[in-house]
């Protein structure tokens, strides 16, 4: 059996001045660039009123991976247009290098922060971003379409996991398609809840990476019905068909809340290879960023 172990943990900093000062920080998407670590993260307003954005999303660099320089313009923010699908916020950023510029799949929420869907934008920079399109709507029933991780199979294809809403719960849905412009095919559900365990009620999507001789692990996000989210694992085959492996116990829990009424999360957002570990990058109490060195065992 494998096991994904955690060897050290460390503050993600937001150095200097901000666009995002004051707000809340998460969903750290992090990955290299010439020499450099680049990440696009999520501000959300405190406090987070009916009045105000769900996020808007913000870009940073920096050379060791934990001490960000926020970029002056924000990268993706909310249409002025109340009919727009962003209106009401925009979450989650994922990235995915394109031929010398971004394409970025990101949460847009409508104006009533009643329900969102995964849109895209790109562009040559991160200040130079431009919607185009929105890549999955929740059908009939469902909601809340978010939280994208792209990935390719062993073939080639594209798998696109996003998390969504239904009966009070929050799952992991999957689609594919041959490029990872869309438009996206539903697939069956890739894995499910387990009744008995510490996802037994939501699941949301994680980051994907594969080391050397190991298959291919999402560190996956997962709750009680009261909301209190772990990180966990999953493995799959290399054309992401089948699971091949899941960890019986979560790999990071966030420290204990001072108050049972507080937010008790743990959220995994993006991960890179470094070297023989792990860097996962992820969010506590939907509000503070962490980075998580792991290591892969047999």
């Amino acid at each position: 059996m494998v096991a994904y172990v955690v060897e050290q943990l460390d503050d993600v900093v937001i150095e200097g001045d901000s666009p995002i000062e004051g707000m809340n920080l998460m969903s750290p998407f992090v990955w290299p660039e010439n020499g450099h670590y680049r990440m696009l993260l999520r501000g959300v307003p405190k406090p987070l009123t009916p009045d105000k954005p769900t996020g808007v999303i913000a870009a940073a660099g920096c050379r060791d991976g934990l001490h960000f320089t926020m970029d002056p313009k924000l990268a993706i923010v909310p249409e002025a247009d109340p009919a727009a699908h962003d209106a009401g916020g925009c979450e989650d950023p994922t990235v995915l290098l394109d031929n010398g510029g971004y394409t970025v799949f990101y949460t847009g929420v409508d104006a009533a922060h009643e329900q969102a869907c995964l849109m895209v934008a790109s562009g040559p920079s991160l200040d130079k971003l431009v919607k185009r399109e929105v890549a999955i709507k929740a059908r009939k029933g469902y909601g809340n379409i978010k939280e994208a991780t792209l990935v390719q199979t062993s073939k080639g294809g594209w798998r696109l996991f996003y998390e969504y809403a239904h009966e009070n719960a929050s799952r992991v849905g999957l689609a594919r398609e041959s490029k990872p412009g869309g438009p996206w095919r539903q697939l069956p559900a890739p894995f499910t809840i387990r009744e008995h365990s510490w996802d037994n009620w939501h699941l949301s999507t994680g980051p994907i990476v594969q080391l050397p001789g190991f298959d291919p692990v999402m560190f996956y996000n997962g709750a009680t019905i009261d909301a209190r989210w772990r990180i966990g694992w999953i493995s799959f085959d290399k054309d992401f068909t089948r699971v091949t492996g899941r960890g019986v116990e979560p790999v990071l829990v966030p420290p204990p809340a001072v108050q049972r009424s507080e937010d008790d999360i743990a959220f995994a957002a993006s991960a890179i290879v470094e070297g023989d570990l792990i860097a996962l990058y992820f969010s506590i109490e939907d509000c503070t960023l962490r980075r998580a060195l792991i290591r892969a065992y047999r």
